[in-house]
């Protein structure tokens, strides 16, 4: 194993490490993740389960065919997960809030702007250029 410099780490850091940037407390994904998984399955079982009791008793055409008009007539609900996002990203976007948000005293962070877009584009093979200024 070869040994890495910590500018290296750095830039591996920024593009490997993911930050949870959906807007929640990443512990609290845990629980969130079932649950959201969860209803969309419930409500899908639950649409079906009130199209087919109609269904009781003696068969009919009729009835038939509206039922499976009903049940193909409504698309299934369902949820997705979002990646995190990587660690470069996350903190490029809050360096370019704090230039908007403070213009004068954003001279800084113009300047760590520059060195994060730098070092996320020295090893990633991209050509970022530097757009603020």
């Amino acid at each position: 194993m070869q040994r890495r410099t910590p500018q290296e780490k750095k830039r591996l850091s920024y593009l490997k490490d993911r930050r949870n940037s959906y807007g929640e407390n990443d512990k609290s994904s845990r629980k969130s993740i079932r649950r959201n998984k969860r209803f969309p399955n419930s409500a899908n079982r639950r649409h079906a389960q009130t199209a087919l009791t109609t269904l009781l008793g003696s068969f009919d055409d009729v009835r038939a065919d509206a039922v499976e008009e009903r049940m193909s007539g409504r698309r299934a609900k369902r949820w997705r997960k979002f990646p995190d996002a990587p660690l470069g990203d996350v903190v490029d976007g809050t360096l370019q809030r704090r230039v908007a948000a403070d213009p004068a005293g954003g001279v800084r962070a113009v300047d760590r702007l520059r060195r994060v877009r730098r070092r996320l584009a020295r090893g990633a093979g991209s050509s970022r250029v530097d757009d603020e200024r």
